[in-house]
């Protein structure tokens, strides 16, 4: 059975047992002096920058609905053993120098307010928007802002622009380690079966990471980045994006699943739609990328994690990259109708 996590800014992480569990996780991130409503006299301010006048967030949701399953008129570079310039590894992941990327979702109706968070990593494609890349992610924790009752309650769902009366305001961020906060633009295609979608913003200072097509065979090795918003009290963590941490852990694949929950198998016939991992994933690395340790490539994406039984217990829940490639052309068919 599922269990969901969900996350609020001002509340701490709460547990039902009735949905999935994902790793998400909600601290003051992009104003992390601030405290939840009602807020100091004098301090009532946007949760997030300049928000209300540069991106319209019901055109987000807009996207994120109209551009379901859209496949885009450019590829995705094939990378299944990338070169030595271009391959992840652990001796070039410290987490002062990582590739991965914070994405926050944000909500706010007046002194209320709502951010979720989650990972991702930007694609070597291009976006169709000049000066911009394409960031892949998590769909579920835009989903939980989407649905957010500080969204439904306006009618900021259904709205094409910002004049509720109300004044929800609300966006999607990316954040690299060096700081710097990059508003997205637009939700170019998502498969929100698979729990994935790819923004567009500018471009942030980070390399893209390769993406290998092929499944890997279970017990491969692998490298997963693990994301903490407490201080933790394990070795290994460094300093990674405002009040949070980061490291990269090794794991090993464990199997896949098709969407009814049967056991699959790659090089065959069977649907890989979802793969089990080790290590567990941490609150906020979903949406991060899965690396095989000899490669270097990704091959799969963090989305939470399940249990299973009493004997096999609690194991990574992700998704493979095959799948991101889903959303993109096949290489000598862009543009072609």
């Amino acid at each position: 059975m599922f269990r969901r996590s969900g996350a609020r800014l001002v509340l701490p992480l709460l547990t039902r047992n009735t949905c999935p569990s994902y790793a998400t996780v909600s601290p003051s991130l992009l104003n992390p002096g601030l405290r939840a409503p009602p807020p100091p006299e004098g301090a009532a301010k946007n949760v997030f920058p300049s928000i209300s006048s540069t991106i319209r967030p019901p055109n987000i949701v807009c996207c994120y609905t109209s551009n379901s399953g859209h496949v885009l008129g450019v590829s995705l570079l094939y990378e299944s053993r990338p070169s030595a310039t271009r391959k992840v590894n652990r001796e070039s992941t410290s987490a002062n120098n990582t590739d991965v990327l914070l994405v926050a979702h944000c909500v706010q109706d007046g002194d209320e307010h709502k951010v979720t968070v989650a990972s991702g990593f930007a694609l070597e494609a291009p976006s169709q928007r000049e000066g911009e890349s394409l960031i892949l992610t998590c769909a579920h924790t835009f989903e939980e802002i989407r649905r957010s009752p500080l969204m439904l309650k306006s009618g900021a769902d259904r709205t094409l622009d910002n004049r509720s009366p109300r004044r929800v305001s609300s966006g999607s961020f990316v954040m690299s380690s060096e700081g710097s906060i990059y508003p997205v633009t637009e939700i170019v295609s998502c498969l929100p079966r698979s729990d994935l979608m790819i923004l567009s913003c500018k471009k942030p200072p980070v390399a893209t990471l390769p993406v290998s097509p092929y499944p890997v065979h279970p017990e491969t090795r692998v490298l997963g980045h693990l994301v903490s918003h407490e201080p933790p009290s394990e070795a290994g963590w460094s300093p990674w994006i405002e009040n949070s941490w980061s490291k990269w852990v090794r794991g090993t694949v464990l199997g896949y699943r098709d969407f009814a929950g049967r056991e699959t198998m790659p090089g065959t016939y069977d649907a890989l739609s979802h793969l089990l991992f080790s290590p567990l994933p941490t609150a906020g690395s979903s949406g991060g990328p899965i690396i095989d340790e000899e490669t270097g490539a990704v091959i799969g994406v963090m989305l939470g994690t399940r249990m299973y039984s009493r004997v096999e217990g609690t194991r990574g829940w992700g998704v493979p990259s095959e799948t991101i490639f889903e959303m993109f052309s096949l290489p000598g068919l862009e543009g072609k109708k």
